[in-house]
């Protein structure tokens, strides 16, 4: 395995060990904490479908040209494996760890299997990228609906971007307090981020 399979890997397998070793009330209060951000992540879900389905299938699954799923290039936040371990089941779980040390593919990404992503769901990096020809096509006689996708970029913020004390940041300082270190807590770890949490308005 590689630098970027094993600290995938690593984040995963340390999420389950915790989640399986938490009292079964510290796991629902860390479901009843996720509960709004799966409401926000299934109007998204929605609004992909029907806007964008077609024209993503026709673009870059049939062609094989999509970018989007490149090798090693995902960016998944530490809370986003939180957040896929409390929703999947474990047989899911044990899935996705089997394609990262052994991917189907050797030049697309470690958690695509033949039939697809096998995220429950899916890192935000994922679910929200829209390539800009996409977006032409989706959008061009329909102004609302740009807007509305600027709404849910905008919403996606609230969960993601530390200027404020956000899930992602919750969950990760959840699992720190426990114990846990990872690369992927990039709130807590990345330069960028803790630049703009040290900038909160007081």
């Amino acid at each position: 395995m590689n630098a970027y399979q094993k600290e995938q890997l690593e984040a995963l397998q340390m999420i389950r060990r915790y989640l399986n070793q938490l009292p079964d009330s510290e796991n629902k209060s860390l479901k009843a904490e996720i509960a709004d951000y799966l409401e926000f992540r299934s109007c998204i879900a929605n609004f992909l479908e029907t806007r964008f389905k077609d024209i993503c299938t026709e673009k870059c699954y049939h062609s094989r040209l999509s970018a989007c799923c490149s090798k090693d290039g995902i960016i998944a936040f530490f809370a986003d494996v939180v957040i896929n371990a409390l929703t999947a089941e474990n047989n899911d779980l044990d899935r996705l760890e089997q394609a990262i040390e052994h991917p189907a593919n050797d030049f697309k990404c470690i958690f695509l299997s033949e039939t697809g992503c096998l995220w429950q769901v899916k890192p935000i990096v994922c679910e929200m990228f829209v390539c800009d020809e996409a977006e032409n096509r989706a959008f061009e006689n329909d102004p609302e609906a740009a807007k509305q996708w600027e709404t849910y970029r905008e919403i996606k913020k609230n969960y993601t971007w530390p200027d404020q004390p956000v899930l992602f940041e919750k969950l990760e300082s959840f699992f720190m307090a426990k114990g846990c270190s990872s690369t992927l807590m990039y709130i807590h770890n990345s330069p960028g981020l803790l630049r703009i949490k040290q900038n909160r308005k007081k």
